[in-house]
């Protein structure tokens, strides 16, 4: 079992987080205050700490130096307010996991675990036949399909991964667009070299040069001290870009003499600096439509198009869906000690004829969960989300389905009932934004875009159905 602290001043926060992480299955410890904190990771191993960013005795900053220090391999993920954020991605940069904003949200916190245990080493298992299979179509952490689009898209990345040709992934939210780039670079002569990350969705306009090409002291309002950018941090190997179509237009003038030139400067500096880096860059909408209606650079697309590999969504692989679920049963099961046998037919079947709107990401959750839920044996629909559940009768409404449809009767007993008008439009607008949320892999800014919403009312949506929760 993979231990977790949880290190935060609010006593009932922390108290809260623990009950969460317990219920999920997860051995979680408390501390209430940084030195506390480090005094248990002293004398106890842990997976992963969750510290709020800001404490009574110490800030995030020394949290993370000090747990790196008494255990390197242990994952931070800093909580912060969203004032912090600016604070919190520093802290990325000096090694934490990840940072999650407040309010918490119980899939965003089960989503980084869960990308946190894929990163680390899993307990001694015993392989089912199947899981063996699994393991043989696994080439450097990527799992090769069976489908004719898969087959292509796999042969594409053999044939570009051993040039330096920039490259264009695309496709949906969810399809694997960063695995497919980690599987470019490993199979590359960069592989030795670091591979870097970034959303470009992410960074905001005034600080994504900052981001990309680092500062020096004193160039902006903030900027107390030099930092590296992700082209110093990726130097020698390959530096990925996600969302790429976001990122502000005079950055990628700047972004284009980089990729020319092969040297930078950092914010505020008159002063060259040479990279040698490879740029694979993604996105889920066309570039080339996106320079058309002035969104994006012609010249800057054309140095990146030199290959294009097209991501097919879950739907149009389903060929690969039985793999892809006992692979990541596999490693579930393997991250909670379960021996569990697989699916029964009912579940695959379900599994097959849903279209899987979140793709590889939503398939890889809906294991998770229903892995969770299941003690032994295989797992059944009973464990199943309702929305899987109908997939298997006709489309429509679901308040329309007989009584006699056992997939209504199952869906019923997920806990749908008649509820008064106001209670149902909050669940409603919960719903739409969780569906969001996973889109967008839990961004909330993104995800408050989406929904032509600000961040405070997202936020008080969020609030306003736990309220409900409780309250029922």
């Amino acid at each position: 079992m993979r231990n977790i602290l949880v290190i935060d001043d609010d006593p009932d926060m922390g108290k809260l987080l623990s009950h969460f992480l317990t219920r999920k299955g997860f051995t979680v410890e408390t501390a209430s205050s940084g030195t506390n904190g480090l005094k248990k990771l002293r004398e106890q191993q842990f997976s992963l700490v969750f510290s709020d960013f800001r404490l009574g005795d110490m800030d995030g900053i020394q949290v993370l130096k000090e747990t790196k220090e008494i255990n390197p391999a242990c994952a931070v993920i800093i909580i912060t307010g969203y004032s912090d954020i600016k604070m919190a991605v520093e802290v990325m940069r000096l090694g934490a996991f990840d940072y999650i904003t407040k309010p918490l949200i119980p899939e965003e916190i089960l989503n980084v675990i869960n990308r946190v245990f894929e990163t680390q080493p899993a307990g001694p298992t015993t392989k089912s036949d199947k899981q063996q299979e699994v393991a043989a179509g696994v080439e450097n952490g990527f799992l090769v399909g069976r489908a004719p689009a898969t087959v292509d898209m796999y042969r594409q990345i053999e044939i570009v991964a051993p040039t330096n040709f920039s490259v264009i992934l695309y496709g949906e939210s969810g399809t694997g667009k960063e695995v497919v780039a980690k599987t470019i670079h490993s199979k590359s002569d960069r592989s030795g070299r670091p591979f870097v990350a970034v959303d470009c969705g992410t960074l905001s306009r005034e600080l994504a040069a900052s981001e990309l090409f680092g500062h020096i002291k004193g160039s902006f309002t903030g900027a107390i001290g030099d930092k590296e950018g992700f082209f110093e941090a990726a130097n020698g190997g390959t530096l990925f870009l996600d969302e790429v179509g976001n990122l502000p237009l005079d950055v990628q003038v700047t972004l284009l003499r980089v990729i020319q030139e092969k040297k930078f400067r950092r914010v505020g500096s008159n002063k060259d600096q040479f990279t040698d880096v490879r740029v694979i860059v993604a996105s889920n909408e066309n570039l080339k439509e996106a320079y058309k209606k002035g969104k994006f650079r012609e010249d800057l697309y054309h140095r990146f198009n030199e290959f294009s590999i097209n991501i097919p969504p879950l739907r149009k692989r389903k060929e690969d869906i039985p793999l892809l679920a006992n692979f990541f049963l596999a490693s579930v099961a393997g991250e909670l000690g379960k021996t569990i046998d697989g699916f029964d037919n009912e579940t695959m079947e379900l599994f097959l004829n849903y279209d899987w709107p979140g793709n590889i990401r939503e398939l890889k959750n809906v294991i998770r969960r229903s892995t969770l839920l299941t003690s032994s044996g295989k797992i059944t629909s009973n464990v199943l989300p309702w929305e899987i559940l109908g997939s298997l009768d006709e489309p429509g409404n679901v308040a329309n389905e007989t009584a006699a449809s056992p997939v209504a009767e199952r869906i019923n007993g997920h806990g749908i009932a008649a509820e008064g008008l106001k209670d149902a439009t909050l669940r409603a607008e919960y719903n739409k934004i969780m569906e969001v949320l996973k889109q967008v892999n839990y961004n909330k800014t993104k995800a408050a875009i989406v929904l032509n919403i600000d961040r405070k009312t997202l936020y008080n949506k969020i609030k306003q159905y736990e309220d409900l929760q409780e309250a029922e």
